[in-house]
């Protein structure tokens, strides 16, 4: 009887196993997720009252940038404090928020960083928003270095992933590991300016299918519950319906994995503003010249200028910066500054450049990206839609600094190769379509305490040199938020600092009906810091936008999209259009999204200094199509110079800085030498020999256009050409 109930109950105990097991499975991969975006916005959107008025949401304001100059030479002890903050706001409403009230003294700062880019900018908000007296400075503009040359992803490297197993690189796993939880933080505190993007793995032989299907599945495992979608298995007939340029030939189908995605000098540049908001003082454009120290030969401030001045035609005055800590985080230039502190220290940054070019959106799906895990040389190539076109890179070399590298013709092409290798044949990939290239500096790191100093760091470096100077190099865009956060903790460690909860805290969402998430106690709490724009933000957000302003469609998700609910801002300081429809939103650009309303809101809330400031990081439309920032050109000068008053000299620099730039962003250097007078005539737009054969430009409406015609004009192509009625 004892046998006959065991022989029937394992089978059962072993079926339901199998069971619990497979639906558990089951469970893992179709469960419930929330996708970032898809949540109601923290504050709802304005509406009407009762008797028709509308109260559109207000928003507390940073300091001007003359203020934020003004409390870095308090820090020296250099100026008078009493009266300056009410001459320079005039009493203006706003200007000031309690956040930053701590910092009217002449206290020195608690840190001084330089650099403005996603390192930088990320340790400002960390420390600020730790109670900390935080001043940050850039040479040049946040984000106007490697920040926004990225591939605008946000990722955990699935190679990096597969170096890590074969190699058994526990460094490697460790850096997927990191790059996976904070890509969940990215998507969390911007929804606006992040999202998640599927990307495609064209798989070409039966047998790479599970190999995919593992790795894709163990990138899943990893990043567990900061998971966006699990990965799938594409049928050839499905993987060419979601990427139909895909080439057929040899196609087995194709693995689809989840990544993020992001706009990335926008996110900088709201990073550095939401730090702004906190109470720190940001500022842009101001270079350091040397670093002071005291008696003891230990750092305690930094000597700067304004750029700005120099921009203007007048001498910049130099003055001091106080702090009791000083961080570099200036990313290629990162020796540059170290040779300020110590002249014969030893180089510890390794240039790579990496090289994209972007193609018209017609080149890839709008939602569905492509990876080539082996190129013909072994490398790595992404094919991904970003802003309406398709960016495709990146290439890996080593390079000598500077500050705006030009892409190489032989880089462009080895692109352009590679992919033509994925496409269908008859999709012909040719130089003429390339709208922008541009060359980004990685700055891979040799630790200097290191046995083997030619071996590079994989992931970032924190290092102290004696007199004091603390430097965060290396690294990648998706783990900034990490490196800031050990930056950070260094520095109370090293110089002594004492974190404070925050008191006064902003409103940032421009509510009082919430405050946000995040507990400033005085800890690290930037993985749940919403930054500018995120708490207002939903999919449905532009909509509200449409018609309350009467915006474009197509303009109001560009201004939810980079904006988040800062996009109210920039509407109402958008001009009428005087048309039916839409009814405000003047364009800089008739083939792109972006308006007038964002030069104003870049100038007034966001520190643009220059034009490139704002064509290059504020929008993007000199990464998106050098000719046609080159031709947004005179607007964005004209409303700059409405903003900021700038004098015929300034603005004919303005054009020669900006036309300079753009031949780093791939403008053709046949117009190099264009005036403003050749723009606003047309003359800048004409065409030269290789862009006439791209398209039938002049042929008149007919069934075969004579530009296609393989015969002289009157010639009948079937009959012999001896024939008399083709002589």
């Amino acid at each position: 009887m004892a046998t006959t109930s065991r022989r029937f109950l394992r089978p059962f105990l072993y079926t339901s196993a199998a069971a619990v097991a497979g639906g558990g499975v089951l469970y893992y991969v179709y469960r419930p997720r929330r996708l970032p975006g898809s949540d109601p916005a923290s504050v709802p959107p304005p509406r009407y009252t009762d008797d028709g008025r509308f109260q559109p949401p207000r928003f507390p304001l940073v300091k001007t940038r003359d203020e934020q100059i003004t409390d870095l030479k308090k820090s020296s002890g250099t100026i008078d404090t009493k009266g300056v903050l009410g001459a320079l706001t005039g009493g203006k409403k706003g200007s000031t928020i309690k956040g930053q009230e701590k910092q009217d003294n002449n206290e020195p700062y608690d840190l001084l960083i330089i650099g403005g880019g996603a390192t930088g900018s990320g340790i400002a908000l960390d420390a600020v928003t730790r109670g900390l007296k935080v001043a940050m400075v850039e040479r040049e503009d946040f984000a106007s270095g490697t920040s926004s040359k990225s591939t605008k992803l946000v990722h955990g490297g699935v190679r990096y992933l597969e170096k890590a197993v074969w190699e058994l690189d526990y460094n490697q796993y460790k850096l997927v590991k990191e790059a996976l939880r904070e890509r969940k933080y990215f998507l969390d505190t911007a929804p606006h300016l992040s999202s998640w993007l599927p990307i495609m793995i064209p798989v070409q032989n039966w047998w790479q299918a599970p190999y995919f299907w593992a790795g894709t599945k163990f990138y899943d495992l990893l990043a567990g519950s900061e998971g966006i979608e699990s990965s799938y298995f594409l049928t050839k007939s499905k993987a060419l319906d979601a990427f139909p340029m895909l080439k057929q030939e040899n196609l087995f189908g194709a693995l689809v994995y989840y990544d993020g995605a992001h706009n990335d000098s926008r996110m900088n540049v709201s990073i550095a503003m939401t730090a702004a908001l906190y109470g720190a003082t940001v500022v842009n454009h101001i270079e350091v010249t040397s670093l002071e120290k005291d008696a003891n030969g230990k750092l305690i401030g930094a000597r700067v200028k304004d750029r700005v001045q120099e921009k203007d035609g007048l001498k910049p005055q130099e003055f001091s910066i106080r702090a009791k800590g000083i961080i570099n985080a200036t990313g290629p230039f990162t020796d540059a500054v170290r040779k300020m502190d110590e002249p014969e220290v030893p180089e510890i940054v390794a240039p790579s450049s990496g090289v994209h070019v972007i193609l018209p959106g017609y080149y890839s799906p709008s939602k569905m990206g492509l990876i080539d895990p082996k190129t013909s040389d072994g490398r790595v190539i992404f094919f991904l839609p970003w802003l309406g076109n398709t960016i495709a890179g990146t290439t890996d070399a080593p390079t000598a600094i500077s500050q705006n590298p030009i892409a190489g013709e032989e880089e462009i092409n080895w692109i352009l190769s590679e992919i033509q290798a994925y496409l269908a044949p008859d999709l012909n990939v040719r130089r003429g379509d390339v709208l922008a290239a541009w060359s980004g500096i990685r700055p891979l790191v040799k630790d200097p305490h290191s046995k083997n100093t030619e071996s590079l760091v994989r992931n970032h470096l924190i290092t102290v040199s004696d007199s004091g100077l603390l430097t965060c190099a290396g690294g990648k865009w998706t783990t900034y938020r990490q490196m800031s956060e050990e930056a950070v903790d260094e520095a109370i460690k090293r110089y002594n600092l004492r974190t404070n909860p925050l008191l006064h805290v902003p409103r940032v969402s421009g509510s009082e009906m919430i405050d946000d998430a995040a507990p400033l106690d005085g800890t690290c709490q930037t993985h749940q810091v919403r930054l500018v724009g995120a708490h207002g933000f939903s999919n449905t957000l532009f909509i509200n936008l449409i018609q309350h302003f009467g915006l474009e469609s197509i303009v109001a998700k560009h201004l939810t999209e980079s904006y988040g609910d800062r996009a109210w801002t920039v509407a109402a300081l958008s001009a009428p259009t005087e048309q039916r429809y839409p009814v405000r939103g003047l364009k800089i650009s008739a083939l792109y999204p972006f308006i007038d309303g964002e030069v104003r809101y870049a100038v007034r809330h966001e520190y643009a200094q220059t034009a490139v400031d704002v064509l290059a990081r504020r929008t993007r439309l000199a990464f998106l199509n050098a000719q046609a920032a080159l031709e947004a050109l005179p607007t964005v000068i004209d409303l700059m110079t409405e903003e900021l008053g700038w004098s015929k000299k300034r603005q004919e620099k303005e054009w020669h800085d900006t036309v300079q730039f753009l031949a780093s962003m791939g403008l053709a250097k046949s117009k190099l030498s264009v005036t403003r007078k050749d723009v606003e005539s047309g003359k800048a737009g004409e065409y030269d020999e290789h862009e006439r054969k791209l398209y039938s430009r002049h042929d008149r409406p007919a069934d075969t256009m004579e530009s296609d015609s393989q015969f002289a004009s009157g010639e009948k192509p079937m009959v012999s050409t001896d024939s008399p009625v083709n002589k």
